[in-house]
């Protein structure tokens, strides 16, 4: 397929008792560290379905924004969602979902803050799928 999937990974220390804390390191193409997100993509009936996942080691909370931008073709638009979320220890929690056109180019961003802590994934999505 000619799309590709990038996740970004962010490493933040665990303290026993007092949640998520410590600095962001973000890796391109890797899925390891105790919080993770990525862009889901998957292709029906003409359509692309991209969607925002965060997963964690333990449990956290905070915030997403998840915006997806035409990138190419005839027209331009922008989606943003956003809102508070909650994922538990091995659980993989969608953060925004949207239903595209297959034949257009998408850049799609799912930023997060969670313990004062930001990470980001990003992903470009398109051409004829």
């Amino acid at each position: 397929m000619p799309y590709n999937r990038k996740a970004f990974s962010l490493l933040i220390p665990a303290l026993a008792g007092l949640g998520i804390a410590g600095a962001a390191l973000a890796s391109a193409g890797s899925e390891e560290g105790p919080v993770r997100c990525e862009i889901r993509s998957s292709i029906s009936g003409g359509m692309v379905s991209l969607e925002g996942v965060v997963e964690s080691d333990a449990s956290i909370s905070g915030s997403y924004r998840f915006t997806v931008e035409s990138a190419g073709g005839s027209g331009n638009s922008m989606i943003r969602q956003g809102g508070g979320f909650s994922a538990g220890p091995g659980e993989a929690v969608a953060l925004g979902r949207v239903m595209l056109g297959a034949n257009g180019i998408y850049d799609a961003v799912l930023a997060l803050d969670a313990g004062g802590v930001s990470l980001e994934c990003e992903d470009r999505v398109g051409g004829r799928l």
